[in-house]
């Protein structure tokens, strides 16, 4: 299972490090999660220079992606780098976080689909003629969207569950959650995940 986190300069910590640390608690043969990025290194809203594991090219070889958000992602959606980006909902679980949801819109992939997305995003998916929920998130098919930065929790909950089961999602949310409240951050996932879920994954 490889998962990759398409993150560009300007990228919200937030949004792609909580979900990173989330997905790699699951320890399974194989399990991978990789920063795509454009370049080599990509700089944060706040300066924390990270390194791509891969290209964004290579993200079409994954079996999941999530798409970052940023202080740059209206730039990045009406610019010459999402041609290098190949993404089949099909084929792939695909997430987007926060501004990521303007970046689904672009590429074509929302078919009409309502998104959760940040407030500063949502005039502007809202002008590409997307419905905007007041939730932090909402899934339909292979195509997931949160809005808020620390909704990033839901994705990767998803992604998990979608990909290694409920009893991993909920291993690996228990373990970053804040003592005390472990049960309660996985019971709340629980809820806003569970109703965009196969019937299934709950028998």
């Amino acid at each position: 299972m490889h998962i990759a986190i398409l993150t560009f300069d300007g990228f919200n910590e937030l949004d792609s490090i909580v979900a990173l640390g989330i997905l790699n608690r699951v320890q399974r043969p194989g399990w991978r999660v990789s920063i795509a990025s454009p370049t080599a290194t990509v700089t944060s809203m706040n300066g924390v220079v990270i390194a791509s594991h891969i290209s964004l090219e290579e993200s079409a070889a994954a079996d999941a992606v999530i798409i970052g958000s940023g202080i740059y992602t209206r730039e990045v959606a009406e610019s010459a780098v999402l041609e290098t980006v190949r993404l089949d909902p099909e084929r792939q679980l695909i997430a987007a976080q926060c501004s990521g949801a303007l970046i689904l819109a672009r590429l074509g992939l929302l078919n009409e689909m309502p998104v959760c997305t940040d407030l500063v995003t949502k005039a502007w998916v809202q002008a590409l003629g997307c419905n905007v929920l007041d939730q932090p998130f909402f899934a339909q098919g292979n195509l997931a969207t949160a809005g808020g930065c620390l909704a990033s929790q839901y994705l990767a909950f998803w992604l998990i569950v979608r990909s290694a089961g409920l009893e991993a999602a909920e291993r690996a949310l228990h373990y970053v959650a804040p003592v005390g409240e472990k049960e309660l951050y996985v019971q709340r996932a629980v809820g806003h995940v569970r109703p965009y879920l196969p019937a299934d994954v709950f028998i």
